[in-house]
C-alpha cells in the first residue's frame, strides 16, 4: 500500500527500426520491480516514447541501462525526423506517481544523470524539478539548436553539462533527464497540408504565444489562450496531414478536452477544420473520463454513465481513433497497472457467476451476492436518473438528474469492488488458519493473523451494509422526482438494497463470532443494527410512495 512508485517515459530517436525498440525495451523488461507500459513508435518523427513505471531504485536501473542500449544502437549523425531532437536518448524524464515527492523524484534523476554522465559519456542536462537554474529548466530552451547545433552550443560556457563530458558525441548527442508533473503529448489533426497553418493554429494556443508588433512598431509577446500548453505545427507525410503538436504539461490546467476544442475554434477561423487527434503514449484515467463528461455535458446529457461508455464517449468526441485503433486497456496507465486477480468475480458473466456461487467451494457466498444485489439495486435508480435527465420536457432538470446518476454510478462501482473483496477476506481468513502452529510462536502469529482477516471479513459486508443504506437516499430521491413510467424499477432497486444491506448484516453478525477483540466487536454489531434499521424502514418508506405512484 506504501510502496513509493514513479513512472519514466525516456524519448529515443528511433521510431522505425522495430528490432532496435524492441532491444532497448528488453533492457527494461529485464529489470525486476519495473514494468512495461507502452512503446509508441512514431515513422515520420522517427521517435519511440517508452512508458515504464516501478520502485525507484529500479526504474532508475532500468532507465540506465535503456539509455546505454540506445548509445550502442542509435547513430544520431545519420538521424533525420520531424520531431526536435538532441541525443539518441532525447529526454528522459521521470514522474512522481505514489507515495514519493517531487523532491524525492528529482533527487531519483540527478542520481540517473550522474551515472549516465560519469560512465556513458554522455553530455547530460537536468531540467524541470531537477534543474536548480532557472534558465535551464526548460526542455524546448535546452534542446534550442537541436543536435546538429550542440557541436558549438556545448562549448559556450552557460551550456556546460550539468553532467559528463562538454563534448558532443557525435554517435550518442546529449540527454536531458529530469522530474516533472504528468505530461500528456497529444496532436490534434487538421485537413491540411501546411505547416505554416498549423503553426498558426499552434502559436494561437500555446502559453508562449507568437511575437507580434505593436502600434510603436515594437516586437512584443502576443500570449496564446492556453495556459501549461506547449505546441508546434509539422506535416505528418504517414498520414498525409498536419497537425498540431501538443504538451500538455499540467492537465489540471488545461485538459486534453480544452486543448482540442480550442484548436477546433482557431482552426475554424481560419478555414480549416480539426478532423480528430492522436494519443502519444499514456494518460490518466481521469483525464478521460473528464472529456466524456465535459462533451456530454455539452449536449445537455447525464454524465452519470459508465466508465466505460465515458471513455467511449471521449474517445469518439475527440476522434482519438481518427489514425489508428484507440485501446483504452494499452492507453489508459489505470489499466496497464490493474490487477485483474482483483476483480474475477465481477467479470464473469452473469452465468459463470451463478455457477460459480452455486459451485462445492464456500466462497463466493452470501457476503459477495449481497454486494451484488446492492450493486443491482442502485443500478436501477440509475437507470431511472438518465432516464429522466433524456425525458421530454424535462430539459431544464436534466443537471438535476444527472448528479443523481452520477453519485449512482459512483456507489455501484464501490459495491461491485466489494463483490470480490468480500470473497478476498473469506480467503485470507482459511489462509490464516492454515498457517503453522508447531511452536508457541508460531501460534502466536496465527492467532494474530486470524484476528486481522478477520476484522477485514466484517468491515467489508459493514461497507456493503453502509453503501447500500446510502443508495436507498437515490432510490428514494427517483420514486419521488423521476420520471413516473419507471417507478417500478425504482421499487425493485429499493428490495436489492434492503436485501444486500440485511444479507450483509448476516455476515458481520457470523463473523464477529470469530472476534476476540469485544470492544470492536460491541462497536461493529452496534453499527450493524443501526443500518439494519435504517434498510428496513426506508425501503417500506420506498415502497409506500411506490404504490401511491402506481394507483
Amino acid at each position: 500500500m506504501n510502496t513509493q512508485l514513479i513512472e519514466c517515459v525516456p524519448n529515443f530517436s528511433e521510431g522505425q527500426d522495430l528490432a532496435i525498440i524492441r532491444q532497448i525495451t528488453n533492457e527494461i523488461e529485464k529489470v525486476e520491480g519495473v514494468r512495461l507500459l507502452d512503446s509508441d513508435p512514431g515513422k515520420a518523427t522517427n521517435r519511440t516514447v517508452v512508458t515504464f513505471v516501478g520502485t525507484p531504485d529500479a526504474v532508475i536501473e532500468a532507465a540506465f541501462l535503456a539509455i546505454k542500449k540506445a548509445s550502442e544502437l542509435i547513430d544520431m549523425s545519420k538521424h533525420k525526423g520531424e520531431h526536435p531532437r538532441m541525443g539518441a536518448t532525447d529526454v528522459c524524464p521521470l514522474i512522481p506517481v505514489a507515495n514519493i515527492t517531487m523532491e524525492e523524484t528529482a533527487a531519483y534523476a540527478k542520481k540517473l544523470g550522474k551515472r549516465v554522465g560519469e560512465e556513458l559519456g554522455i553530455p547530460v542536462y537536468l531540467y524541470e524539478a531537477a534543474q536548480e537554474k532557472e534558465a535551464r529548466k526548460n526542455l524546448s530552451i535546452i534542446r534550442a539548436g537541436e543536435y546538429e547545433g550542440f557541436f558549438k552550443k556545448i562549448k559556450l560556457p552557460e551550456w556546460m553539462p550539468d553532467f559528463g563530458p562538454a563534448e558532443m558525441p557525435a554517435k550518442t548527442g546529449a540527454t536531458v533527464i529530469g522530474a516533472r508533473d504528468f505530461l500528456v503529448a497529444y496532436n490534434v489533426n487538421l485537413n491540411t497540408t501546411s505547416v505554416r497553418r498549423a503553426n498558426a493554429v499552434a502559436f494561437d494556443i500555446r502559453e508562449a504565444g507568437r511575437k507580434v508588433k505593436n502600434a510603436a512598431g515594437v516586437e512584443v509577446v502576443q500570449p496564446g489562450t492556453l495556459k501549461a500548453v506547449k505546441a508546434i505545427g509539422w506535416y505528418i507525410q504517414e498520414y498525409g496531414i498536419a497537425q498540431v503538436s501538443i504538451n500538455l504539461t499540467n492537465i489540471n490546467i488545461t485538459p486534453m478536452h480544452l486543448a482540442f476544442d480550442e484548436c477546433v475554434k482557431s482552426a475554424a477561423a481560419r478555414g480549416m477544420r480539426v478532423t480528430g487527434s492522436e494519443l502519444v503514449g499514456l494518460i490518466p484515467l481521469k483525464s478521460m473520463l473528464d472529456a466524456g463528461k465535459y462533451f456530454l455535458s455539452r449536449q445537455q446529457r447525464s454524465t452519470g454513465v459508465s466508465e466505460e461508455e465515458l471513455i467511449r464517449i471521449a474517445v469518439k468526441s475527440l476522434g482519438l481513433d481518427e489514425l489508428t485503433p484507440f485501446d483504452p486497456e494499452k492507453k489508459i496507465i489505470e489499466y496497464l497497472l490493474k490487477d485483474t486477480g482483483q476483480n474475477k468475480l465481477v467479470s464473469m458473466n452473469l452465468r459463470a457467476f451463478a455457477n460459480e456461487t452455486a459451485a462445492e467451494s464456500p466462497a463466493p457466498g452470501g457476503g459477495s451476492v449481497s454486494a451484488y444485489m446492492g450493486a443491482l439495486g442502485i443500478s436501477l435508480a440509475t437507470m431511472v436518473a438518465n432516464l429522466s435527465s433524456h425525458k421530454k420536457g424535462w430539459d431544464d432538470r436534466w443537471e438535476e438528474f444527472s448528479k443523481y446518476a452520477e453519485k449512482g454510478q459512483q456507489l455501484k462501482d464501490e459495491l461491485l469492488n466489494l463483490v470480490d473483496a468480500d470473497t478476498m477476506a473469506f480467503n485470507r481468513i482459511m489462509e490464516s488458519f492454515s498457517l503453522p502452529k508447531s511452536t508457541e510462536e508460531e501460534k502466536r502469529l496465527r492467532t494474530q493473523a486470524i484476528q486481522v482477516a478477520t476484522k477485514n471479513a466484517i468491515e467489508v459486508p459493514l461497507r456493503v451494509m453502509q453503501r447500500s443504506v446510502e443508495s436507498m437516499e437515490i432510490i428514494s430521491a427517483m420514486v419521488k422526482e423521476g420520471n413516473p413510467n419507471s417507478v417500478s424499477d425504482a421499487g425493485v432497486g429499493a428490495l436489492a438494497a434492503r436485501s444486500a444491506a440485511l444479507g450483509a448484516y448476516l455476515n458481520v453478525k457470523i463473523n464477529c463470532s470469530g472476534l476476540n477483540d469485544t470492544d470492536a466487536k460491541s462497536n461493529y454489531l452496534e453499527k450493524a443494527e443501526t443500518l439494519k434499521k435504517q434498510a428496513v424502514e426506508k425501503e417500506q418508506a420506498i415502497l409506500e410512495a411506490v404504490e401511491a405512484t402506481i394507483k
